[in-house]
C-alpha cells in the first residue's frame, strides 16, 4: 500500500486526485475507489490500478 494526501475532491462530482508522500506523483482518484470518506489534506492509503488515462488510486482508506 502507498501512503499520500488528499490534494482535491469534489464530492459532487465524485473525483479528485491524491499526492504520493514518497515519489510526489500525484494520481487520479474517483469515488468507487474510496473506501472512507475522504477530504481534501487527509492522510490516507491507497493501491494503484490501471485505468483508461493512466494509474489510479483504489481502495483509498484514512490512515
Amino acid at each position: 500500500m502507498k501512503e499520500g494526501i488528499v490534494k482535491f475532491f469534489n464530492d459532487s462530482k465524485g473525483y479528485g486526485f491524491i499526492k504520493d508522500t514518497e515519489t510526489e506523483e500525484e494520481y487520479f482518484v474517483h469515488v468507487s475507489g474510496v473506501v472512507d470518506e475522504i477530504r481534501e489534506n487527509d492522510r490516507v492509503t491507497f493501491d494503484l490500478q490501471e485505468g483508461k488515462k493512466g494509474l489510479n488510486a483504489v481502495n483509498v482508506k484514512l490512515s
